[in-house]
Order: structure tokens, then sequence, then C-alpha cells
């Protein structure tokens, strides 16, 4: 068999586990994860290379009708990412409600790409439940494996791979074969901070933050670190800073001890709030955080 070489793109629904899927599928923990919707707010590749093959995998923010600019560019990156894809890993779980709605489930079918159904979590159902969610599936998508899956156990993720490759095209590698992601470290310090800003803070707060790495940098024994954490209001800035700055400090401290096993390194981690009114909804400085 020649070499095989190709875009398999994961959408679905926001918290069905697309990035917990990715970051199993390439053994690295690149996509951040919370429990909370609408935690990937980039596309974010994941390289995995092989005898033979190489896939370049893309997490993608989850599906979603946008409110405001950020979650418009959001989508954005998943319309371009049904648009590029040599591969579509649909992703679903079994807590999702069968057939709410089924618009962009109906575009992928439409989009002619190959597609493959992922039903995650499947240690949260029984063997009755399952059968009945994979028909549903096997039904919209007559065509495509339908493969139920525990990306947090870790379960059944060899088959997964195994029908990607089966629908990988022919092709040279897009990338080195010892590249990984197409990110930068300072995307993954900023990723690292806000994934810790989602899993503190409660309600609108974590949603209304954006983190931004003023520098970075790698010296021998250490790497230091100034970040700043964007709010879009004057209120969120005492929340985030919490009393006697105790709540940023914490924040600080499991985001620094999360980037030294990243990197592999010590990091100096030194934290700022600013409150930048209303960026969510301001194209500059959602063309300044990396937005597209």
């Amino acid at each position: 068999m020649n070499h095989r070489s190709g875009f398999v793109n994961i959408l679905g629904n926001p918290n069905t586990g697309k990035s917990t899927i990715m970051n199993a599928l390439v053994g690295e923990r690149l996509s951040i994860i919370t429990s909370k919707a609408q935690t990937t707010r980039h596309r974010i590749m994941g390289i995995v290379n092989g005898e033979g093959f190489q896939i370049v995998y893309s997490d993608t923010p989850g599906i979603l009708h946008p409110r405001y600019k950020l979650q418009e560019t959001m989508m954005n990156l998943v319309r371009t990412a049904l648009a590029d894809a040599d591969v579509i890993l649909y992703v679903t779980d079994v807590k999702e409600k069968l057939l709410a709605d089924m618009e962009f489930p109906g575009k992928i079918k439409s989009s002619g790409i190959p597609v493959i159904v992922a039903v995650n979590k499947i240690d949260l159902s029984n063997q009755d439940d399952l059968s009945k969610i994979v028909e549903v599936w096997h039904d919209f998508f007559p065509d495509s494996p339908v493969i139920p899956v525990s990306a947090l156990k870790k379960f059944n993720l060899e088959p997964l791979l195994n029908a990607i490759l089966s629908k990988l095209p022919e092709g040279e590698p897009f990338f080195p074969k010892d590249q990984l992601t197409d990110k930068y470290e300072r995307f993954f310090a900023s990723e690292i901070l806000r994934e810790k800003i989602l899993k503190n803070y409660q309600k609108e707060v974590p949603y209304s933050v954006e983190t931004e790495i003023e520098s970075f940098k790698d010296e021998p024994e250490i790497i230091r670190i100034m970040a700043l954490i964007h709010v879009a209001r004057d209120s969120q800035k005492g929340i985030i800073i919490g009393h006697k700055g105790a709540m940023l400090k914490k924040v600080g401290t499991e985001a620094r001890h999360d980037m030294e096993d990243f990197f592999g390194k010590k990091v100096f981690l030194e934290l700022h709030v600013k409150v930048t009114k209303e960026w969510r909804d301001r194209p500059d400085m959602l063309k300044r955080f990396g937005y597209r």
C-alpha cells in the first residue's frame, strides 16, 4: 500500500468530547478540556505519524448559533473545517438528544466527504440504550462506520483509528514526520491559563475572558512568561483577582504547574488582569487574539 495522508477534521456539538478524543488519538494533551461548553475556541491540529501514514487531526469549536462576533469566528472555523476535510470524524455522545438539531449533520452528509461517527462516553450508558443510539446514526449516515468509544477511558480507540486509516487518501506527508502540531509554545501557554480560568470561575465570567502571552522567554533553566487576562467588564476584574488576590494566585499556581508538565521545564509565570471593554464583539481585538 502506498503512503496515506490526510486531514481528519473533528466536528460535533459542544461538550461531546471532541478535544478528549483528539488528545487520546494524538497521545498528547494539545487541546484544553473542561466540563464547560465552548471550551475550544481555536482550530488546533495534532499530527500523528506511523509507518506509511500521516493523520492531521483538527479539533474545532463546538457547533453553535452565534450570539456575538467571537462565536461567529468560531463557527467560521467549523465551516472551514467542513470544507477542507479529507475525512470527517463526527463526535456525538450517549447523553446528546438524538435528532434534536440535525442541520449541521445534514450539511456534513451532503458534503460528499467520508464520515466516521464516534459515539463517545459509552461508559455512561448501557448496552440497550447504546444499541439504539448507534442504530439512529447508522440510519442517518448509512455509508459510515459508527464506532462507540470512551475517550476518557481510552476504550475502543484502535477500531476508530483503523476506520480512519481505511478512509485516508493516498498521498505524501503534509508536514515533517517529527512535527506534532501547527501551534507555537505561546499558544499552549495561553490555553493552559484559559483552562484554569474556565475551571475556577462560574457563570459568564470565564466566557468573558481571553488570555494573551505578552512575553515568553525560554532561558536555559527556566521559562519566564508574562500573561494578560483580558475581561470584558470592570466588575469582572475584581472577580478574577479575588479577595486579596487569592483567586488570581490560585489560577496562576495551577497554570504554572501544568505549564511545567507540558514544557518539561521550570516556569515563572507573572499575571496581570486588564479590562478590555466588550472584546468579544471587537474585530480589532479578535484579530489580535488570533481569531480569523
